[in-house]
């Protein structure tokens, strides 16, 4: 059980964020620059892009987390860092230069970038105006916008859970809105709590949420270079640790990072650039999990299925198209597919084929922000659910000159 609450990344105790305008990029007047700062040492795990080219902040931030711990996050917008000149010696100087700001160790620093990928960091802003941020106890929102790219808002959510007699409490902040598919992309999120959990338990519990949150989202089939979840914890709920699935409070904790990673990932597939309609694909009836999830993830990856949402036209041919190539085996002449939104639900196939529909109820279903796509296949009891967005004619504007 969990209670949604305010506070953001500075939800659970001892956490301050803030941010400041550093100057990284030519002309840009906004915050570029975040840190969130746990006043005593964290447990930390993380889960990484699969992307075989790796931006350099996301392999120093890979050393620095081979203890298992961290106090500080600093995060740059503009400019990724990443295939750069000078990469990995400029992400270590990032890292040094939070290390000085918050005087803790320089690999208990996180370094996180966004932004352009293949040109120079300009470290040097960051080292010379970083002293102008201020860390504060409500600074989440002020970091979060900070982190921002493409995105049109900020992206937050906090918790509060019972563990061990305690109360406990989480948050995070992410940023992302294109070059977002399944697999990690472009998306940062710092997650935070103060409740006391053993690593090795932390670091397989985030990877089992994020590949049933961020791993299942996407905007647009591109995977980035620097994704990065990490999470924090620094015990401060004065919980006993949890060390096992069978410790009090557990279930707690995996129901709470669950909620907000969820959140979180559907607040990115919601602000994929240009999208007017977020995209909610529930798949049942599945022989697996990992069948149910193939389904639904193909389905919001489909650029044409993307296109029709777009147009809040029903065509249903373009789903059970894409469900036909993800690699899952299943019999089409047991498909049924229906769409549901706050303006009702209408069934448009059953077993495969097509049924009399109302276009106008269609039309009116499709054209509310949030559509759901719920597509049964009859094979078995599994299923899942991936998020996704619109295509629109601003997805190419906002990319067309993305550098410039």
């Amino acid at each position: 059980m969990f209670e949604v609450i305010s506070g953001g990344i500075c939800a659970a105790k001892g956490f301050l964020a803030g941010a400041t305008h550093c100057g990284i990029r030519e002309g840009s007047k906004s915050n570029d620059t975040a840190v969130i700062y746990s006043e005593v040492p964290c447990t930390a795990a993380a889960v990484f892009t699969k992307n075989r080219v790796k931006a350099s902040p996301l392999l120093v931030t890979k050393e620095h987390l081979k203890n298992g711990r961290a106090q500080g996050v600093i995060i740059n917008s503009k400019n990724a860092n990443a295939c750069a000149p000078d990469g990995m010696a400029n992400a270590r100087r990032e890292a040094a230069a939070c290390a000085k700001f918050l005087n803790i160790p320089e690999e208990d620093v996180i370094v996180c970038s966004t932004g352009v990928i293949g040109q120079r960091l300009y470290v040097e802003a960051i080292e010379e105006n970083l002293h102008l941020l201020q860390l504060k106890p409500d600074g989440s929102d002020e970091a979060s916008r900070a982190i921002m790219t493409t995105d049109t808002t900020p992206k937050t959510a906090a918790v509060s859970f019972q563990a061990g007699g305690k109360t406990c409490h989480m948050g995070g902040i992410c940023k992302g809105s294109g070059m977002i598919h399944p697999n990690m992309g472009t998306m940062i999120c710092m997650i935070t709590t103060d409740c006391a959990v053993d690593r090795e338990l932390l670091q397989a519990l985030l990877l089992e949420k994020v590949n049933i949150s961020f791993n299942r989202i996407s905007v647009d089939g591109d995977t980035s270079t620097n994704d990065t979840c990490c999470i924090l914890a620094n015990g401060m709920a004065a919980n006993q640790q949890i060390k096992a699935k069978t410790d009090d409070g557990y279930e707690n904790l995996a129901e709470a990072l669950e909620y907000l990673c969820i959140q979180l990932a559907r607040k990115i597939a919601a602000d994929g650039e240009g999208a007017t309609h977020l995209i909610t694909c529930k798949v049942s009836g599945a022989a697996s999990e990992a069948d149910a999830e193939g389904l639904a993830k193909s389905v919001c990856s489909s650029s044409l299925v993307k296109a029709a949402m777009f147009g809040a036209d029903a065509n249903w041919g373009r789903i059970i198209c894409a469900m036909g190539y993800s690699g899952i085996v299943f019999d089409p002449e047991k498909v049924s597919i229906s769409f549901v939104s706050d303006a009702g639900r209408i069934l448009v196939c059953d077993e495969g084929k097509a049924v009399d529909f109302d276009e106008d109820l269609a039309k009116k279903i499709l054209s509310e922000f949030e559509v759901v796509i719920e597509a049964k296949v009859q094979e078995g009891t599994a299923q899942a659910t991936a998020w996704g967005c619109d295509l629109t004619y601003d997805y190419v504007k906002i990319n067309g000159d993305y550098r410039t």
